[in-house]
């Protein structure tokens, strides 16, 4: 396990480096980039089912740590997949803009009557400032987006710490009324999260009602 442990734990400060090459790197490149990465994520994926299933083999004295240095792996290549998708979601959006601009810049205006103009420069700024608010937009999808992956990554840390808080509890003989109150301030947590995972739908549906 500790050498396939090291191995996945190399990888992930890997793609940590690599994920700082994707702002500089030109747009001809940028998608074989965000592909190169998502093939290490997926391959650290899969070398963490692997670790999971020999953590829970690992000697009950050690079986404990193995599981927690497991989930955090996890947990950091978790953000790695958020952080990548946001970067492949701006570039979309920022080249969809480009590809609107160029069409519209390249567009043969006529008119039927000699009285009739286009504002041509009114429209430029019209177009530009739908650009903005629509980048806008996008940028609190984004933000939401990445708190919604990051209240249910907390809620799955906090439902792993929690059982793994009883065990050892039961490991200690902990009186009952401690078990109590560790699983009363799982609950009340749970609760917190679930609130604010509310609040965050409620905050997108708003923006996008009076936004889109």
């Amino acid at each position: 396990m500790e050498t396939l442990y090291h191995q996945t734990n190399k990888q992930i400060h890997e793609v940590q480096s690599h994920m700082g090459n994707l702002e500089t790197t030109d747009r001809q490149s940028v998608h074989l980039l965000e592909n190169d990465l998502q093939a290490r994520i997926d391959q650290i994926f899969n070398h963490l089912e692997r670790l999971e299933i020999l953590a829970s083999k690992e000697p009950p004295n050690r079986r404990q740590n193995a599981k927690l240095r497991v989930d955090q792996l996890k947990y950091d290549v978790q953000h790695l997949q958020t952080a990548l998708r946001n970067f492949q979601h701006r570039r979309y959006a920022r080249e969809a803009q480009e590809r609107e601009r160029e069409e519209l810049m390249s567009r043969t205006f006529t008119t039927n009557d000699a009285d009739t103009s286009i504002p041509i420069d009114e429209t430029l700024q019209l177009n530009s400032n739908l650009h903005n608010a629509h980048r806008g937009m996008d940028d609190l999808l984004g933000s939401g987006s990445s708190i919604l992956n990051g209240l249910r990554d907390q809620r799955g840390t906090l439902k792993g710490t929690h059982k793994k808080m009883l065990d050892v509890a039961n490991m200690l003989g902990l009186s009952n009324t401690v078990m109590r109150l560790i699983e009363r301030r799982a609950t009340q947590d749970k609760f917190i999260m679930i609130g604010g995972m509310l609040l965050t739908c409620v905050f997108m549906f708003l923006v996008i009602k009076y936004l889109g």
